[in-house]
């Protein structure tokens, strides 16, 4: 029996072939049935381009059916499927082709002058175009040829999915989800969440991440759930089609715009049963002013790429603000010393987590793949928290200094490393601060030895570093914190400028 993830999907998509799928803000509709053939095309175009079972398909395209369904093609052909984020540059670019070695490479027309050369230099065999409105060489090819048939046999433990990630040296990491993985990990948020008939999806996530392609589509597609499928998030928008939805998934700055919007309330909000928050963590504030405005409590998540979800609050029961609930079926949960000895309830340490859900090492990393797990297998995520008596958990921060801004993780060492290179700076820090839009602000401390202003730190970075990643503010020092070993001290600095982004 095949563990092609794609076979869950394809009862759904074979029983409710006629039910609409995706359907647009305008109206514009696709069946389950559509997405399914369209899919099944698009896989016959990559196959004719030479890709193969296991082979790395690299896709930084933007929000659309269309990418959707090529994501389908993939997990149907058994190729592997590698999301990148849009804001990426042309240099982030090359490396990630560099380092995923892919068979193909699918970007969107209007960039085909800055990325085609540098999938040249990569080396990648065959590169497509895809646009947003359906255009683009993948879209027209696969409109003429025999669609690919049936599904192609995995295992459970074959790759069906690449995500990078990073760490504190700034080299993004691979991190491969399998077909059993990302199976198990979706059925049971299915189950916990309590997907109903009727359901219907408000979806206004990026699908270059776990958040919207793997938890909300999956969900979706196992309810087979009509899916409100909006390009981005817009208040608007927002509001006009809550007004038909039964769940919302968003990441905390939708709620804080939602709140801002002093036309926002429970008008907006009968259809509602769930709304979920993750990708970053949710201040106190918040969930309440949210409760206290809509008569919802939001029920949060903890996950990463390399896990999936890994705890949930109930959906029925006590959700309380600040925790991230209890670990999903067949997902162990613990929290360790330093030594990876379990510490008792109630206790500080670091977050442990093993089960099938989890990822099966980083791409071509062995070494580091090796550092990440225990020796009794349980993955170490890095996230500092406790777990009360019942099991439910809490989380106190991260080990890293990794930060995390409207819901996108930043890495501050990438950002570092382009700071230190630059004639004129000494030395740089980048910590993220509290701001009330976006959780957390990205910061440059700067220790200059020669003259230099924001204006050439940030043409500096431009086209270098993704914008979400670019510092908001610039602080200027005669040296940075350190402690008697020589460690820089980013605490200090974020205790030192914690309200430097707080409303008067």
């Amino acid at each position: 029996m095949s563990h092609n993830i794609y076979e869950l999907f394809a009862t759904k998509f074979g029983e409710n072939r006629d039910d609409p799928f995706l359907t647009l803000p305008d109206g514009d509709s696709h069946t389950y049935g559509q997405l399914d053939r369209r899919s099944a095309a698009m896989a016959a175009v990559l196959a004719d381009g030479g890709a193969q079972p296991g082979d790395r398909v690299v896709v930084q395209v933007d929000k659309s059916v269309d990418a959707v369904a090529l994501y389908f093609a993939c997990l149907r052909a058994g190729f592997v499927y590698v999301p990148l984020n849009t804001a990426y540059t042309p240099d982030e670019i090359g490396f990630f082709l560099g380092d995923a070695e892919p068979a193909v490479f699918v970007y969107p027309p209007d960039l085909a002058g800055k990325l085609k050369p540098v999938a040249d230099i990569a080396n990648v065999k065959r590169t497509f175009t895809l646009s947003h409105d359906g255009g683009g060489t993948l879209a027209d090819t696969a409109s003429q040829v025999t669609a690919l048939g049936g599904v192609v046999e995995r295992e459970a433990d074959d790759v069906a999915c690449m995500l990078y990630t990073s760490g504190t040296t700034g080299r993004p990491k691979g991190a491969m989800l399998t077909h059993g993985g990302m199976a198990t990990n979706s059925l049971a948020l299915h189950h916990i969440w309590r997907f109903r008939p009727g359901d219907v999806l408000l979806h206004t996530l990026p699908i270059f991440h776990v958040h919207g392609l793997f938890v909300a589509l999956h969900c979706a597609i196992l309810n087979a759930s009509e899916v409100i499928f909006c390009h981005r998030f817009d208040v608007e928008t927002v509001r006009r089609h809550l007004r038909e939805s039964t769940v919302y998934m968003g990441v905390p700055t939708h709620y804080v715009r939602l709140l801002n919007d002093p036309e926002f309330g429970p008008h907006d909000c009968q259809t509602i049963r769930m709304f979920t928050s993750g990708s970053a963590p949710m201040t106190e504030v918040v969930f309440n002013q949210f409760t206290e405005r809509t008569g919802h409590v939001i029920c949060e998540r903890y996950g990463m790429t390399e896990c999936g979800i890994i705890t949930s609050n109930p959906p029925e029961g006590q959700r309380i603000a600040g925790t991230v609930g209890y670990a999903l079926p067949e997902m162990e949960l613990r929290i360790a010393d330093e030594a990876d000895r379990v510490v008792d309830d109630g206790d500080v340490g670091q977050v442990q987590v093993r089960g099938p859900h989890l990822f099966s090492g980083y791409w071509l990393l062995p070494d580091k793949t090796a550092e990440s797990f225990t020796a009794d297998g349980f993955f170490r995520t890095g996230d500092i928290g406790w777990l009360a008596g019942d099991g439910r958990l809490t989380l106190a921060g991260r080990g890293s200094d990794m930060i995390i801004s409207g819901g996108y993780n930043v890495y501050p060492k990438e950002i570092e490393l382009k700071l230190d290179e630059m004639p004129g700076v000494a030395e740089s820090a980048v910590v993220g601060l509290p701001h009330d839009d976006l959780g957390e602000a990205v910061t440059a401390f700067i220790v200059a030895e020669s003259h230099i202003n924001d204006e050439v730190l940030r043409a500096a970075l431009d086209g270098k570093l993704a914008k979400f990643k670019q510092p908001k503010r610039y602080i200027y020092l005669d040296a940075l914190p350190r402690n008697t070993m020589g460690k820089i001290q980013k605490g200090e600095l974020r205790r030192a400028y914690d309200e430097l982004y707080r409303s008067p």
